[in-house]
């Protein structure tokens, strides 16, 4: 976490405090309204960020009209304020109302893998409602492991941890992923990971949306060596039904030839393949406002 005054820490959170805790306890309608405000005015005052999506959505989806991306653009912020919304509400969305906030569709596949006794790694995400769809887990009589960095602000980390853990979930913090992610697998638990962001120079270059991206491997590492299922796993929303649907695939079959290094980069091709299909599904619910392609492969060009 990088040092930050204690003053600095507390101007940024102090405003930010009434309008979380008005998210929480408004009554729904009035929340979401809220929420439905606050995406809006993040649009407005965030320029930056709208030129880090607008090229993100030109180098990954060139065809797309510059109408429907200036559209798809103000749709994921709308989006990233419904996630704000379900985490602020989450001590209030408990198992006798998660009906009305997220439903499941393949369960089956999580359970098929969680069978075999060797936990369960998802793959996810910044993509839909992914922290919904860990405390929606939970909820459902399924405890995991959320894997995660510190926040920056403290007083940031420390609220988004207790809404993550006020289901029964676990944190794993990114620095110690390996001995703790193995530690709860060995216990047959499953370990959230989302794994759709630059991976600096730590990652392994893969294609995703036509262009090479650095890509963690951790999770592949992971899986190749226990024999961990991957399952992937998203939270979408359904306009039409007002709730979010989590969908598990069926687990994604590891490529095991003999040479490590070229199995790595093939399996990780594999789950990048599955997030590129989902967020083609689903273009305004990916956070398209990150540097994806920050990290360039050696004497490639910087694309931002």
């Amino acid at each position: 976490m990088s040092r930050r005054s204690a003053i600095r820490n507390w101007v940024e959170y102090a405003p930010a405090w009434p309008i979380l805790k008005a998210l929480e306890w408004l009554p729904l309608p009035a929340s979401r309204l809220l929420a439905r405000s606050l995406g809006a005015a993040a649009h407005a005052l965030t320029p930056g960020w709208r030129r880090i999506a607008d090229r993100n959505l030109r180098l990954a989806l060139p065809e797309m009209p510059e109408m429907r991306r200036a559209a798809v653009i103000r749709q994921v912020y709308q989006h990233l304020a419904r996630v704000l919304l379900s985490l602020a509400r989450m001590p209030r969305i408990r198992e006798d109302n998660l009906e009305q906030w997220l439903v499941y569709e393949g369960y089956e596949h999580y359970a098929a893998a969680h069978k075999q006794g060797r936990g369960v790694l998802f793959l996810t995400a910044h993509l839909g409602n992914w922290e919904l769809s860990a405390h929606g887990h939970c909820l459902h009589g399924n405890s995991m492991n959320v894997v995660g960095r510190p926040l920056d602000n403290p007083y940031f980390d420390r609220y988004v941890d207790g809404r993550r853990t006020v289901s029964g979930n676990r944190v794993i913090r990114k620095q110690e992923f390996g001995r703790q992610a193995l530690r709860a697998l060995r216990a047959n638990e499953a370990v959230g990971v989302l794994v759709d962001q630059n991976a600096g120079d730590d990652g392994v270059f893969v294609d995703f949306f036509g262009h090479k991206a650095s890509a963690t491997s951790g999770q592949v590492r992971i899986a190749m060596r226990t024999g961990t299922p991957i399952v992937p796993g998203f939270a979408f929303w359904d306009e039409q039904r007002g709730i979010c649907v989590l969908r598990f695939g069926a687990a994604l079959e590891m490529v095991s030839s003999g040479d490590k290094e070229a199995d790595l980069v093939e399996n990780t091709q594999r789950c990048q393949n599955v997030i590129e299909q989902a967020v083609r599904e689903h273009p305004d619910q990916w956070l398209w406002i990150h540097r994806r392609w920050k990290t360039r492969p050696p004497g490639e060009p910087d694309l931002y």
